[in-house]
């Protein structure tokens, strides 16, 4: 394959400007000078509306002194020994005539921390006389001392903040505040640098008189017309001056082990052509920088200009070897823009790769590389990519990548203005299944089509009627090019469905035992047409109107007499307690048309409380029960969360939400965290409802006890509780 010619391509991958000599600053030959000014010799300290009062209430550091102790402190100020913070603290608290000669002499060592905290009571106290200490702290740490020179207008200040406006990125924030708040009163001050032959200080006073708003030239006035006069032409030419420093850094170095030229490179569009080497070296430049638009603005809009001309597939293959050379140089660090790179050109195919590694790098001491990846899942947000996304947030091995995953979850949902669950029933995919949920692979003269069992798992039914668990492998009679992409297919639907079948089924579930609902739209759309949930929704027994039925096998709704039934409002899984009489009647229709279920509905165990049993908070029937620990961690799957580690790293409850109450169990000695089976066996000691997981107390009752407790969500928790027996 051909490399494109320069001419087509974009010019940020042929003459990048990270590569371009940068141009020499211009002199002041040319630009109005007016020799001999002076910036005013005062010092003002300009305070806003209750500003002094403010720092002045600051809590100094060190003390509190007695009235004996200050002549011995101040001896320790004197000679340094007194801790740094203490001796501003001493100075902002003693005696003013024992003060003030202080604070003339004092000579703090710089500091690289947060300093202005200690010097604000000292400023607010002192005023001036605090000038020269703070002014050369701040010199020194710009970030951590600088916000105490806000109040102060003089000539060594002015120079300062025009010098950390255009060079410092870390205190643009504060320089920008600073020449806000003293705005024209500024201008005298930077006049001599501006019209001065000295190129530095004139390129750092020019680019600050064009921040300030107002009659800038008139301000100049009080350096006579002339001065007036050049800082008017000065203004009125435009930015002459070069960009400040701070927004022309040095962009950063590609790694050592990046071979750009041991990738399969990407093609353009309009002419099959590859990218010549060069360029597309300087396509992953223009990555490494796409991530950071705050320092390398247009670098993200270079990279999509790029993109816009590349054919891609070629980019999806180019981000992934990319990310697979990473791999194999350990995933170093200070290669951030790998994985955004995959989440821009990635798809299915990546999110199939790169989800099962997401998931193992959390183990590998590799939190922050899965999070990132999170993010690349995010980024390309196919419904494959957000169904692989909601797994991790909904059965993660690792519970910090699960609540990051549940975040991202939610970021996308509120986007879309969606609820979590929302969000789900629109995540899954269809996974190329044709309207009748089932899918056709061709093999020439065989031909198979793919159908799925209760648990979702995948078939195959030949032309003979015969039903494999999986697909033949193409033979020599079978067509070299049909039969090899319809068993490719095949198996990336069969990883696919791995991926879909047990969170579904487990959702699903989890929606009948909290009775959510669905609008007769929604259930049509997510259950009734979508060629995969259909096999799933087949399988059950649903509500509306609290009238149960059945979807018949020409997916309308069907009552128990095989009736057409029409829905009237919202529909819902039904549960077998609300059932009731009807249940033996559903059961037999199920068995007659051999309908196995996905997970327990109709054969489900229903249990209620005998009458006034739970009424005072307490299930006393299961406390005393001392059961394997294995069991009380089995509890997590159906929703119980372990309590936090209190005294001994013990876990001493495990709880359940119930409506707006929580029941929970207190157990003896409790579960050990991070060594679960140090204590092999738990004795329940109470089993209880209240208004959140807590050590028992029946100080905090619950009106009518477990009476309270919605009756289908009351029989799942006594079933729980049941297995533990």
């Amino acid at each position: 394959m051909k490399d494109a010619p320069p001419a087509a391509l974009p010019a940020n991958l042929v003459d990048p400007p990270w590569l371009r000599k940068p141009a020499a600053p211009k002199t002041a030959a040319g630009h109005p000078v007016v020799p001999g000014l002076e910036p005013p010799g005062d010092r003002r300290v300009v305070w806003e509306p209750g500003e002094r009062e403010q720092w002045a209430a600051m809590r100094p550091y060190g003390g509190p002194w007695a009235d004996g102790d200050w002549e011995r402190e101040a001896e320790k100020v004197r000679d340094g020994s007194m801790y740094l913070p203490s001796q501003a603290g001493f100075l902002a608290s003693a005696p003013e005539p024992l003060a003030r000669p202080l604070l003339a002499a004092w000579e703090p060592p710089l500091v690289t921390w947060n300093f202005d905290h200690s010097l604000k009571p000292i400023v607010a106290r002192f005023e001036e006389a605090a000038w020269d200490v703070s002014v050369r702290m701040a010199k020194a740490n710009p970030f951590g001392t600088g916000p105490v020179l806000l109040p102060f207008l003089g000539a060594d200040v002015a120079r300062l903040m025009a010098d950390w406006l255009y060079r410092l990125k870390s205190v643009q924030e504060l320089a920008r505040a600073w020449f806000a708040r003293h705005g024209l009163g500024a201008v005298p001050y930077l006049v001599p640098d501006a019209l001065g032959k000295r190129v530095g200080p004139r390129r750092n006073a020019v680019h600050a008189l064009r921040l300030i708003e107002g009659d800038v030239a008139a301000a100049a006035r009080v350096h006579g017309d002339e001065a007036a006069q050049a800082v008017a032409a000065l203004l009125a030419d435009g930015p002459a001056q070069a960009e400040p420093a701070h927004k022309r850094p040095k962009p950063p170095d590609l790694p050592p082990w990046l071979d750009t030229g041991a990738l399969p490179r990407p093609v353009l569009r309009d002419t099959g052509l590859r990218l010549p080497p060069d360029a597309a070296r300087n396509l992953v430049h223009l990555w490494a920088m796409a991530p950071r638009p705050d320092a390398f603005p247009g670098a993200a809009e270079a990279a999509e200009e790029t993109a816009a001309l590349c054919e891609p597939a070629s980019l999806t293959a180019f981000a992934w070897a990319l990310f697979e050379a990473w791999r194999a140089a350990g995933t170093p660090g200070r290669s951030a823009f790998v994985l955004p790179a995959l989440g821009r050109f990635g798809d299915d195919d990546t999110v199939r790769r790169l989800t099962p590694l997401i998931k193992e790098w959390p183990g590998q001491a590799g939190h922050d590389r899965a999070a990132a990846g999170l993010d690349a899942l995010a980024a390309i947000g196919t419904d494959l990519a957000l169904l692989h996304l909601d797994g991790i947030a909904r059965s993660g091995r690792y519970k910090g990548l699960q609540r990051q995953a549940q975040v991202k979850l939610r970021e996308v949902a509120a986007r879309k203005g969606l609820g979590d669950e929302e969000l789900a029933d629109r995540l899954v995919p269809s996974l190329g299944l044709d309207a009748s949920g089932a899918m056709a692979l061709d093999y020439g003269p065989r031909r198979f089509t793919v159908g799925f069992d209760e648990q979702l798992r995948p078939y195959v039914t030949g032309e003979d009627g015969k039903r494999r668990k999986t697909l033949p492998k193409p033979g020599a009679k079978d067509d070299p090019a049909l039969a090899p992409a319809a068993y490719t297919a095949f198996t990336a639907l069969k990883k696919d469905v791995r991926a879909v079948a047990s969170l579904q089924i487990a959702r699903l579930e989890t929606a009948m035992v909290e009775g959510r609902t669905w609008t007769p739209d929604e259930f049509a759309a997510f259950f009734v047409r979508h060629p995969l949930m259909w096999h799933i929704a087949r399988r059950l027994v649903w509500t509306s109107g609290g009238i149960p039925f059945r979807l018949a096998e020409d997916r309308t709704p069907a009552d128990v007499a095989d009736d057409a039934f029409a829905l009237s409002s919202d529909v819902r899984i039904a549960h077998p307690l609300p059932l009731g009489d009807a249940l033996p009647a559903w059961a037999e229709v199920f068995a007659d048309y051999e309908i196995t279920q996905p997970f327990p509905q109709l054969a489900r165990p229903v249990f209620t409380l005998a009458a006034g049993a739970g009424r005072d908070g307490r299930l006393a029937r299961f406390e005393g029960l001392t059961v394997p620990y294995g069991k009380i961690l089995g509890l997590t799957r159906t929703g119980w969360v372990r309590g936090p580690a209190l005294d001994g790293g013990l876990q001493r409850w495990i709880s359940r939400p119930a409506g707006p109450y929580h029941v929970v169990i207190g157990l003896d000695p409790g579960i050990a965290a991070g060594y679960v089976d140090l204590h092999p066996e738990q004795k329940l000691e109470h089993v209880w409802i209240a208004p959140a997981p807590r050590e028992y107390d029946p100080a905090f009752p619950i009106e009518n006890g477990f009476a309270a407790v919605d009756p289908v969500l009351l029989s799942e928790i006594l079933a729980d509780l049941t297995r533990l027996g």
